[in-house]
């Protein structure tokens, strides 16, 4: 055992080199592709920087014009108030001068008639007829004067009741003005704040141009090595609103038609490398015999398999991955330790239990597919870690009330069923390389179970924090965890087995796996920024079957045909609840 593990100072230099000039040349890339989006980024901000200026010249003047309008609105309303007035008072002089007009008419007849009256009476022989009194003139002149009062009092009351039923009518249109004048400043208002806010959200997305939501995958179907969080988010209850979209042209169109095809290049790299990993864990664990590679030479593992051992691979992968991700998290997400300051400082012990719960729930799951692959082929370790699915699903149905659809429940029966295929030839014959069937299976399951409890931890704290700084502190906290593990006392069963001489082999390895999964989180967070989440998670299902093909092809792992049979059942079902969960959105837009 000894023997097989030693190597040559001459190939652990060989080794070592090879790995620093893989490490530059990852390097090398980042920095290149860091200028070239940082130049894209820093046009797209001054277009939208000039976008800006005209869109505040054009509110502006709309606020001028609307004063205009709103001046012009009121000198209108002020003289026609006093057109009214004046035909108010024209209309009084009118009616007093008709109604005095009538009443002095009619008290003229009535002292004519008494005065032809008096006169046409005999007058007795010899005498002059006798004048009336003049009290009798006087108290008529009063009677008419206090008749005449009377009348014009009347005549000003009913003018006063007008004047008022008028005044109040008006009053009440000035009031329903003025409430249209603060409805219209009220809506010219959140106009201008919604497009200010319209504006800092597209300039912060140019700083960051890997949005939140987007970063959460809705059903990323890839192994539990990739570090992103995987998300599947229940159905919302109240369907959105469609919002109708600009036609776009046709130049706009080729351009996101052309991101969309690399955003699914970018997604299938992520899917090959996370398949890589698989195959690179599986040749790290010994085997009974040395795994042939690529059918060249042979190849010697470099730890047994084992729960011990699986926690040392687990914390010599984190001590790359937490050595690069604090600079890749500062390139992807400049406000990362913003972020993580503002976590700290929240006090938020319900978001801090979640982010630590899916933490642990992660690191158990790794611990786990990583013991299942020592003892099972990659492919079927990782299909079989695919009933993760069907607990989320169940999971959120209880959680979060999202009752899987018919689709839904025939893709879980489909993934059941094809779990059982992909696992029962594992039972009929013997597992190559001498694993151990049952503790590779139940490592399995168990893996898709616990990482099934990550995804739904997740999936609370999303929107609590952005996934770029949650994927550190998760990855800080399994480091710990993995640590703490190492340093506590185990059983001789559970504890590390491993020979002094292989330390170099596995500190090449763990700088292998480390690359591995920092160059796939790297390619899978351009692809959800190029095609988005769901199409990206729709390649995702590809996992077990690329881990599959490429076992075979390196390392010549060849599988049952039921085997095979029961991973594309599984493949199927999972790209079709990844598919129904992409087109729902649209349907409910309809």
């Amino acid at each position: 055992m000894a023997n097989r593990n030693r190597y040559s100072p001459k190939g652990d230099a060989g080794d070592a080199q090879s790995a620093e000039e893989v490490l530059n040349s990852v390097m090398q890339e980042l920095d290149a592709l860091h200028e070239n989006v940082k130049g894209q980024l820093n046009q797209d901000i001054t277009r939208l920087q000039t976008e800006k200026n005209h869109l505040i010249e054009d509110i502006e003047g709309l606020r001028d014009q609307y004063r205009k309008l709103q001046s012009q609105q009121m000198e209108s309303l002020s003289g026609r108030y006093i057109q009214q007035q004046q035909l108010w008072l024209k209309q009084l002089a009118q009616v007093l001068a008709h109604n005095l007009q009538d009443l002095l008419v009619q008290r003229f007849n009535e002292l004519s008639a008494n005065s032809g009256h008096s006169l046409s009476s005999p007058i007795p022989s010899g005498e002059f007829p006798i004048p009336m009194p003049p009290s009798n003139y006087d108290e008529r002149a009063s009677e008419l004067l206090a008749a005449l009062d009377e009348r014009i009092d009347r005549s000003f009351q009913m003018l006063e009741q007008d004047l008022s039923s008028y005044e109040s009518e008006l009053s009440v249109r000035l009031n329903n003005m003025k409430t249209l004048e603060l409805q219209g400043e009220e809506l010219l208002q959140n106009l201008v704040n919604r497009i200010r806010e319209e504006l800092e959200e597209e300039e912060a997305y140019l700083d960051n141009p890997f949005d939140a939501q987007d970063s959460y995958p809705e059903a990323s179907t890839n192994s539990v090595n990739s570090i992103r969080p995987q998300v599947l988010p229940p159905a919302p209850a109240d369907a959105r609103r469609a919002v109708p979209q600009p036609t776009a042209a046709p130049s706009a169109v080729a351009t996101a038609t052309s991101q969309v095809q690399a955003g699914l290049i970018l997604a299938l790299s992520s899917a090959v490398v996370l398949s890589l990993f698989n195959v690179c864990l599986r040749i790290i664990i010994k085997s009974r015999n040395p795994r042939m590679i690529f059918g060249l030479f042979e190849l010697d593992g470099v730890v047994t398999r084992g729960f011990g051992n699986s926690l040392l691979i687990l914390l010599m992968r984190l001590i790359v991955v937490m050595t690069l991700m604090p600079v890749l998290a500062t390139f992807l997400y400049p406000s990362v330790w913003k972020d993580i300051k503002r976590l700290f400082q929240s006090g938020d012990r319900a978001l801090w239990s979640k982010v630590l719960g899916s933490a642990f729930f992660l690191f158990l799951s790794q611990v786990l597919i990583y013991l299942a692959i020592g003892n099972i082929p990659a492919g079927i370790a990782i299909t079989i870690f695919f009933i993760y699915p069907i607990v989320t699903v169940l999971g959120s149905w209880v959680l979060f009330g999202a009752r899987p659809s018919t689709i839904g429940f025939l893709a879980m029966f489909g993934i059941t069923a094809g779990l059982i295929l992909a696992g029962w030839p594992s039972f009929a014959a013997p597992a190559p390389g001498g694993g151990n069937v049952g503790v590779g299976v139940s490592a399995a399951l168990a893996s898709g179970i616990t990482f099934a409890g990550y995804v739904l931890l997740t999936q609370m704290a999303a929107g609590k924090l952005h996934p770029i700084p949650f994927s550190l502190v998760n990855f800080a906290a399994i480091f710990v965890f993995s640590a703490l593990s190492l340093w506590v006392p185990l059983s001789e069963n559970l504890a590390p087995q491993i020979d002094q001489n292989v330390w170099p082999g596995l500190i090449v390895g763990g700088v292998i796996l480390g690359v591995l999964t920092l160059f796939s989180y790297l390619l899978n967070n351009f692809a959800i920024r190029f095609a988005g989440a769901a199409l990206a998670s729709v390649i995702g299902t590809l996992g077990p079957a690329m881990t599959a093909l490429f076992g075979f092809l390196i390392i010549n792992e060849k599988l049952e045909p039921v085997a095979i049979l029961g991973m594309i059942v599984v493949t199927l079902s999972v790209a079709a609840m990844s598919v129904e969960r992409m087109m729902a959105p649209q349907k409910k837009a309809t």
